[in-house]
C-alpha cells in the first residue's frame, strides 16, 4: 500500500492514496490503531484528525507503518444493513437501456450485489457504495434535478447512493426506500457509515 502524508494543521493529516478501496482499508487499519482521533475516509484519501489541540507525535510514524504493510485489510467485514427498496425510479428504464438488459434485470443485479459504504460525502449520512463492476458505470444526469427526493435509490458512475434528505442531486434514480438513514440521536448518526455492508431487497 503507498500514499503520501500532507499535514494540514497540527490537528490533521491527509493521507492521499490510490482509490476508495485503498483508503477503506487503510481507515479500517487505523482505527484500531489510532482510537482516540477521528479516521475519515474519502475517494482517494484519509483524514486523520485530533477533536481537540494538535496530533500526538507519533502518528505519521503509525500511518506510516500501515501504509508500508500488505493491503490486507477487509473494509467489508463490517455490520450488513438490508434496505427495503421500491424499484419504481424515474430512471431505472434508462439505466437499464445502458446496462443492456430490462428493469428486471436492474433490480435483479442490485439485489444480487453487497454493496460497501466507502466513504461518506455531500450530505450528512450520504453514503458512497461501491460494489458495483466499472463497466456498469452510469454517467450522472447533464442537469441536476432540484429536488430528488429523501430515500431515493441512485446510481452514477460506478457508484450506488442513497439520498437522506431532499436535496438538489444528478444521479440516475432507480428506487426508494423508507429507511431513516440520518439520526442524530443515533450512535453514529449515518446508518451507512463508512465500512458498512448494504443489501438493497425487495420492499
Amino acid at each position: 500500500m503507498t500514499g503520501r502524508l500532507v499535514r494540514c494543521g497540527p490537528g490533521a493529516l491527509v493521507v492521499e492514496v490510490d482509490g476508495p478501496a485503498t483508503a477503506a482499508g487503510l481507515a479500517s487499519r487505523l482505527r484500531t490503531r489510532l482510537p482516540l482521533l477521528g479516521v475519515v475516509p474519502g475517494a482517494e484519501s484519509v483524514l486523520v484528525q485530533a477533536a481537540h489541540g494538535s496530533l500526538p507525535d507519533d502518528v505519521a510514524a503509525v500511518v506510516a507503518a500501515a501504509l508500508a504493510e500488505p493491503a490486507d485489510a477487509d473494509p467489508g467485514s463490517g455490520r450488513l444493513v438490508e434496505l427495503p427498496v421500491h424499484w419504481d425510479g424515474p430512471d431505472l428504464d434508462d439505466v437499464a437501456a445502458r446496462w443492456g438488459t430490462d428493469a428486471s434485470g436492474v433490480v435483479a443485479r442490485l439485489e444480487a450485489t453487497e454493496l460497501t459504504s466507502a466513504f461518506c460525502g455531500f450530505a450528512p449520512g450520504f453514503a458512497y457504495l461501491a460494489g458495483l463492476p466499472a463497466e456498469l458505470a452510469v454517467p450522472r444526469l447533464a442537469a441536476p434535478r432540484p429536488r430528488v427526493p429523501a430515500g431515493s435509490v441512485a446510481l452514477a458512475d460506478a457508484w450506488c447512493g442513497v439520498y437522506p434528505g431532499a436535496s438538489p442531486g444528478g444521479w440516475r434514480l432507480v428506487g426508494r426506500t423508507d429507511v431513516a438513514l440520518w439520526d442524530l440521536d443515533a450512535d453514529p448518526p449515518a446508518l451507512l457509515a463508512p465500512g458498512t455492508r448494504v443489501r438493497l431487497v425487495p420492499a
